[in-house]
């Protein structure tokens, strides 16, 4: 749960800015003054320019966080006088200062001599960000790596033509996190892109579970010593990997799959389904140390390898249809951790940033804030502030736009 305590008159701005305080926004103010001023240095004078501050970097955070409540195609339709046109807030800034600042908006102006990493724009922004997910919050010890669903909204999916699709660029990254699956909260983010030469290209790694194995470990890197119980899904799981994981103190339990999973190691005759189903419920088991492949039937083979539950004991799937069904404790605990996380991304996925950028690192900028405000939002429902006001995620989305805007007295609380 949370570290600190928040007071009971705490604002949506209180927990978002956790993740990102002031100095992180006087920072993206600065950064975009200077990137303005380099580049009317390469491609003349704009006279309609002006600096950009403060109240200004929040209202335009502001705006595109909007997007998130009200999943309107693009921002800009804020001003128009269209379906998604929002006069309430349109007064505060005008499309032209907007649009200004959305084409010098920037984290880190300038490359270093000694920057390589393709992110560079990015990273001081994410390290910041990461910084803020470890002081804010204690996880439970069951968490879960996985990409969660950041993809276009379902309704403009159904309802674009072909060519506004064509017109849409693949995002060039994966986005993969570590999130505490009793509450949802994401602990880490990791951005991987999916071109260059690097050495984190996919270039050089060019079979899958090398590059899962890679994220898994990047995820994990705060987590060493910790006993935590990490759930994979099938491109994860690996022999090798949980083995590794197991000297760190962290414990695993993963989905097998022999077409996905790297199966090095593993008993072929635990791979192979054997030519009479068995009964529903009925599993096998293989164990070597603390490690279990567990070989499980339900309408199907499941194969599971795991090293944070005994596989003597007894859990049990529910269904509404066929009652109980006997499994291993490893499988009842993987199927309710994994329903869980679908519930997350059924409930938040819909709140990310609907604003498209061509730039990657713009992209990723976005993602990450809409990941944060649903962090702030999981904080808030587990404070005592919410019990005094009980906002839903869209109300709390349409406080923070308010207050971003200036809108709202958000005077200091705390």
């Amino acid at each position: 749960g949370p570290t600190r305590k928040m007071p009971l008159t705490a604002s949506a701005m209180d927990f978002f800015q956790l993740f990102v305080p002031d100095n992180v926004l006087k920072n993206m103010v600065v950064q975009t003054n200077m990137y303005a001023k380099k580049y009317q240095e390469r491609f003349g004078s704009d006279d309609t320019w002006i600096d950009v501050t403060l109240t200004e970097m929040k209202a335009f955070l502001g705006y595109m966080i909007s997007t998130s409540i009200h999943h309107c195609e693009s921002v800009l339709s804020i001003w128009s006088s269209g379906f998604y046109s929002n006069k309430s807030i349109a007064l505060i800034m005008t499309q032209s200062r907007f649009e200004k600042i959305l084409k010098y908006f920037h984290i880190v102006a300038f490359r270093s001599s000694q920057t390589t990493h393709g992110l560079y724009k990015i990273q001081p922004f994410l390290d910041s960000l990461q910084n803020g997910f470890d002081s804010a919050f204690r996880p439970s010890q069951a968490q879960v790596l996985h990409e969660p669903l950041i993809d276009e909204d379902p309704v403009f999916i159904a309802t674009c033509t072909e060519r506004e699709l064509r017109k849409r660029k693949k995002r060039k990254f994966s986005l993969w996190v570590r999130q505490c699956s009793s509450t949802g909260f994401i602990c880490q983010i990791y951005v991987h892109l999916k071109e260059g030469s690097g050495a984190d290209g996919l270039d050089a790694l060019k079979n899958k579970p090398q590059l899962h194995s890679m994220v898994a470990k990047s995820l994990c890197q705060n987590a060493s010593g910790k006993n935590y119980i990490i759930f994979t899904g099938p491109s994860i799981t690996s022999l090798n990997l949980f083995e590794e994981f197991e000297k760190q103190a962290i414990y695993c339990c993963g989905l097998l799959s022999t077409r996905k999973s790297d199966c090095t190691g593993l008993p072929p005759s635990m791979l192979n389904n054997p030519d009479t189903p068995p009964s529903r419920g009925q599993y096998r088991i293989r164990m070597k140390g603390n490690m279990s492949l567990i070989c499980w039937y339900n309408k199907g083979h499941f194969r599971f390898l795991t090293n944070a539950y005994s596989p003597v004991q007894q859990g049990v799937i529910i269904k509404r249809k066929s009652g109980e069904i006997p499994c291993p404790l490893a499988v009842e605990a993987f199927a309710a951790h994994l329903s869980y996380i679908c519930k997350y991304d059924d409930k938040y996925s819909k709140y990310f940033i609907s604003h498209k950028p061509n730039k990657t690192w713009q992209q990723v900028f976005w993602f990450a804030i809409s990941i944060a405000i649903n962090n702030a939002y999981i904080l808030y429902k587990m404070s005592e502030a919410y019990h005094v006001t009980r906002y839903s995620r869209a109300q709390f989305g349409e406080r923070l736009v308010k207050e971003l805007l200036g809108l709202e007295d958000t005077s200091p609380s705390h």
